[in-house]
């Protein structure tokens, strides 16, 4: 069985979702199909439990009422029958009026997480009644009744695997199952969710819960490309990438992947296809576990970066020092994106810098900090191993012209990055494609 996720995009109009129900079936096998919510849909609930936590109901219900119109607008044009466009209004009627509970009763974390699942829950039963109006044998597998995450927020893989296997036995011989991604319930039975993104995360631990043959991820791009698309001229499609390759690119900016997501499938050995719903000829892009030697694949950024230098006389031959250091980002759980060490000194960059101040603040009692904001991670990706003579060198002669703040080599054998400022982004990238996959 091949498992099947759609992003929102994929599913964000009537179009669309016809679009992907054709998909779903073209294959003529059983396929468990993992849906994120409409494009637009978690938005609109993430603002609506903005206005409860401001405590402007009034606010919360005009966001709702404009949700509820453009849904029913949708069941009118996706389905033909009466029987199933009363059947699926019936069922988005409980949804709003649940949605409209909230702005009756005090609101915390806990009920905003509630309704952020609604999205999955409206679209999956949409798509479900819409096959089976097709004639199409299909059946919903609801996320919150086998996706668990632990005590640590991390997946319950032996609990979600008994509970997934026991519902597709109880449900034999569909041809299609459908389940929501993102949403899923904590160690305490509450409803949680596997954060922004967490769609991709949902196929891969299904996928390997189930031990899939595949598991496809559909987007609206052919693949991931050897540099971005929207800053670089000529890209292409890299037709295939190791596990780890594709882990350090969804890391460091490649949108189309989420950077949790390849892990439950590269442990399960499972392969991934990126595949592209607006072009569902496109081979894509595979990731597996097989490594092309000798090949530098392709190029990410990662934007909004901060780096923190500490410099330190001190530091020298003392014992301890980078101990200290790294406890002061722990203890704001600020995680180190990348890192670079001298006899006095030491530099690293940060993603996240909602406590920025606090860190400074407690570095200088060790010596002095400078800041550099503004600044962009490039990922060079590829078979990077240090005995691949001369191929760093490419990547810092692409940069030559390039200001570059830091450089972090050896610590995979995938990548090579460099620190840039955002302003040298664009310059950068086209630089390394015109070099690394360009010349003729």
């Amino acid at each position: 069985m091949k498992v099947m996720k759609f992003g929102g995009t994929s599913v964000g109009s009537p179009e669309r979702m016809r679009s992907v129900a054709s998909l779903i079936t073209s294959g003529g096998e059983p396929v468990l199909v993992v849906l994120s919510a409409m494009s637009g849909t978690t938005n609109s609930l993430i603002e609506i439990s903005d206005y409860l936590y401001k405590k402007n109901p009034e606010g919360a219900n005009d966001v709702i009422n404009r949700l509820e119109k453009t849904y029913m607008s949708h069941v009118e044009e996706l389905f033909s029958t009466d029987e199933w466009k009363d059947k699926t209004r019936n069922f988005l009627r409980g949804e709003f009026d649940y949605l409209r509970s909230f702005t009756k009763d005090l609101f915390t974390s806990f009920e905003e997480k509630s309704i952020v699942a609604q999205g999955e829950i409206m679209s999956t039963n949409m798509m479900t009644n819409y096959l089976s109006e097709c004639g199409i044998d299909a059946t919903l597998l609801s996320a919150l009744d086998y996706m668990r995450t632990d005590k640590n927020a991390e997946p319950d893989s032996v609990y979600i695997k008994d509970k997934l296997t026991k519902l597709l036995e109880q449900n034999p011989g569909k041809q299609v199952y459908v389940t929501q991604g993102f949403i899923c319930r904590n160690a305490y039975g509450e409803i949680d969710n596997l954060q922004r993104g967490g769609s991709d995360y949902t196929a891969s631990l299904v996928g390997a819960a189930i031990n899939a043959d595949e598991i496809q991820i559909w987007t609206d791009i052919d693949g991931m490309h050897n540099n971005d698309p929207r800053v670089v001229d000529k890209t292409d499609a890299v037709r295939q990438l190791h596990f780890e390759e594709a882990a350090e690119l969804a890391y460091f900016g490649a949108k189309i992947l989420h950077p949790t997501c390849v892990q439950p499938a590269k442990f399960a050995g499972i392969p991934v296809r990126l595949l592209n719903t607006m072009d569902p000829t496109a081979p894509g892009t595979i990731i597996n576990n097989e490594i092309v030697s000798g090949k530098i694949k392709a190029v990410a950024a990662k934007d909004n970066i901060t780096a923190i230098k500490i410099k330190s006389s001190r530091m020298l031959l003392a014992t301890g020092f980078l101990r200290k250091v790294f406890e002061i980002f722990e203890s704001y759980q600020t995680p180190i994106d990348m890192i670079a060490t001298s006899e006095v000194g030491v530099s690293m960059s940060i993603d996240n810098d909602s406590h920025l101040n606090d860190i400074v603040a407690e570095l200088k009692k060790y010596g002095t900090v400078t800041v550099d904001k503004d600044m962009c991670i490039i990922c060079v990706v590829g078979d990077l191993d240090w005995s691949n003579v001369g191929f760093e060198t490419l990547a810092t002669d692409a940069m030559k012209n390039i200001p570059v703040r830091m450089i972090s080599y050896g610590g995979s054998n995938y990548n090579i990055s460099f620190l840039v400022r955002e302003c040298d982004k664009k310059r950068a990238l086209q630089c390394l494609s015109d070099t690394l996959f360009n010349k003729k």
